[in-house]
């Protein structure tokens, strides 16, 4: 038996909660993960999960082999790759979870230009409108808007989103300017679906630091930032949008900023992993190439980063899971 790879496939089905989540995670198949789980059972003496039709969870024996072998065997990634590191080489696995908007314009083009500086580095960077669960899901970062919460992470501070309101020449052409706010709640707008209705009110901020809730006319309704962008371009409706996502659009023409005194109000973007302690050097190597990159990007603001983040990092331990959801057997 190797000791490393049935610890590995023990370890990630308590993490998982599932014998078929742990082998898809480590690209085995699922009699291979429950190989490997009963050699190390009869290894050990001991029954280390409790099995039902709904739920895969650690026996207390389990749970201290979980506590006692999960960073040593960070640990041992750890250094394998420090070692490799050493030797002039950044090779390795990496997931990275990132917003659709800001992912695909700026954090796939990030991506490629680690990867020509380190080939032998495969990543999956997956776009999603949506909270994970980094350890559960089994990503090494994720680029997250809104300070998380709910886990035990390391943040990294990136800074401000700014949200702009804009329109295409051609809108203006047909509809007429948009220069105060009676006019805007007139417009058709394009909003993100995450803009809750029948309410449809957008909140604002202007220069002088005053904020108000401003009702809209939404024509139209997109979890897409493409097709939010598309819709703005091709002069169809007006309305809010990441400023980082149409930046070429503004310096073209092809968009101009309406009500330049105001701005939808921002939020906080972070890049948040698991663990800085056992940081495996190809997350640490992207970390440090990808966080000077993504705050250079056009429409992160930086300015209030010292005055609005409490620490650049912050750490706090690291709590084992103790019980996976309920699942069906389909789940599983």
């Amino acid at each position: 038996m190797d000791l490393a790879v049935a610890l590995r496939a023990f370890i990630r089905t308590v993490e998982r909660g599932s014998v078929t989540a742990a082998a898809r995670d480590l690209g085995i198949s699922q009699p291979a993960v429950t190989k490997h789980v009963r050699n190390l059972e009869r290894h050990v003496g001991a029954r280390l999960l409790e099995r039902s039709s709904r739920v895969v969870r650690p026996t207390a024996h389990g749970q201290a082999l979980y506590e006692g072998s999960h960073e040593a065997l960070i640990t041992i990634d750890a250094a394998l790759e420090g070692v490799r590191r050493d030797m002039g080489a950044i090779e390795g696995h990496l997931r990275l979870h990132a917003p659709t908007c800001i992912g695909a314009k700026h954090v796939h083009g990030i991506v490629m230009a680690f990867q020509r500086q380190h080939p032998a580095v495969a990543v999956d960077l997956i776009l999603e409108n949506r909270d994970i669960d980094l350890i559960y899901e089994n990503f090494d970062l994720a680029l997250r808007y809104g300070r998380p919460s709910g886990q035990n992470l390391i943040i990294r501070h990136l800074g401000w989103i700014e949200r702009i309101l804009v329109a295409a020449p051609a809108y203006i052409a047909r509809c007429g300017p948009v220069e105060d706010l009676d006019q805007l709640s007139q417009a058709g707008v394009i909003v993100g679906a995450r803009l809750p209705a029948p309410r449809d009110l957008l909140s604002l901020r202007h220069s002088n630091g005053d904020t108000m809730e401003v009702p809209v006319n939404p024509v139209l309704r997109t979890n897409s930032a493409e097709v939010i962008a598309s819709t703005l371009v091709s002069g169809h409706a007006a309305g809010p949008v990441q400023r980082l996502l149409v930046a070429d659009e503004l310096a073209d023409g092809r968009l101009i900023r309406i009500l330049p005194a105001y701005e939808v109000k921002p939020t906080e973007a972070f890049l948040a992993y698991p663990s800085v302690r056992f940081m495996r050097p190809v997350v640490r190597a992207f970390t440090d190439f990808a966080v000077p990159a993504l705050r250079a990007i056009e429409g992160l603001d930086v300015r209030y980063e010292a005055e609005t983040s409490v620490a650049d990092v912050v750490s706090e331990s690291y709590v084992a899971p103790q019980l996976a959801e309920p699942m069906t057997p389909s789940m599983r």
